[in-house]
């Protein structure tokens, strides 16, 4: 007689430029991941099957849930006949996909799913920076801007989920002649600020020294959405992560800019500005661990539910 196949749980960090995916175990351990670059929903999408069941057929093993952490718009309510569809994003192809509705015919499995900053968030409450917070805040820049804000009573919007990316910002001094790059606001938060915002004024970001005014001008916006949370939401800790904020030197850069914007209002010491401010423990894995994190918190409510 042979035993169960042990029960395993998926996720995926479903960015705007690659699907990171990962087989774990229900604990969390991961035990293997993939990168798989984001081309159009079907190639993308298959190409994340095939890992899924390749691993699951490689270790006899059976999947129990999966967590998918997605880049957005997103319908994140469960109740929706929509849930999971991605709605008027900016990725050429995407616009009215239905992710987890594709991963559950493909794979025959529940699909938990959020946005990918809320993923992020997610794992850092877990295992990372934010871990044993009351409230706690995720920013991610990167191709786009997101943000999230756990408190609580759980994520802030439920059952929808927070645009922060495109609130509208005061313009830097030095950069009043760009337009922006957002389809919608051209110059809200993530048409200035971005990635891709980046890239349109001043080029391969990368290539760009920690002393150029760019850097100066991109902390100013930051530090605007940073005081915006603060002065809606009062998180304990705001993380800033994505891939722009790995550029050296920019965290303490949004933090001098953020202490001048509040000018002393609510009396952050420079200490207290140092803790509020911070970037993910979790680094580029945050998202995954929190869609993983996601499946494993599903999984465990099923059982509970089941008796």
């Amino acid at each position: 007689m042979t035993s169960e196949r042990p029960l395993l749980v998926g996720g995926i960090d479903a960015g705007g430029t690659t699907f990171k995916c990962a087989l774990a175990e229900p604990g969390g351990r991961l035990l293997e991941t993939v990168r798989v670059p984001v081309t159009t929903p079907d190639e993308t999408i298959a190409a994340c099957l095939d890992f899924f069941r390749w691993e699951l057929d490689a270790r006899s093993a059976r999947l129990g849930m999966l967590g998918i952490a997605s880049f957005g718009p997103i319908d994140v309510d469960p109740a929706s006949p929509d849930y999971g569809t991605l709605g008027a994003t900016p990725k050429p192809g995407w616009c009215g996909t239905r992710i987890s509705g594709r991963f559950f015919a493909g794979l025959g499995v529940p699909v938990v799913l959020d946005t990918d900053v809320n993923g992020a968030l997610a794992g850092e409450i877990e295992l990372g920076a934010a871990k044993g917070l009351r409230t706690a805040a995720y920013i991610t820049i990167g191709t786009g801007i997101g943000a999230g804000v756990h408190g609580p009573g759980g994520y802030l919007g439920r059952p929808a989920h927070p645009e922060l990316g495109h609130i509208r910002v005061e313009r830097h001094p030095e950069d009043t002649a760009f337009a922006g790059t957002c389809r919608f606001h051209g110059g809200c938060l993530e048409g200035l600020a971005s990635g891709t915002a980046l890239i349109a004024r001043h080029g391969d970001p990368a290539l760009l020294a920690p002393e150029d005014a760019a850097w100066d001008i991109e902390a100013f916006y930051i530090a605007q959405a940073c005081a915006a949370l603060v002065l809606a939401a009062r998180p304990e800790r705001i993380l800033l992560g994505g891939g722009v904020m790995q550029a050296a030197g920019l965290v303490p850069k949004v933090r001098a800019a953020f202490a001048e914007l509040m000018n002393g209002y609510l009396g952050f010491s420079d200490a207290e500005i140092e803790s509020l401010i911070q970037r993910p423990a979790l680094g580029d894995n945050a998202g995954l661990i929190g869609a993983v994190t996601l499946a494993r918190h599903a999984l465990a409510q099923a059982a509970e539910a089941a008796g």
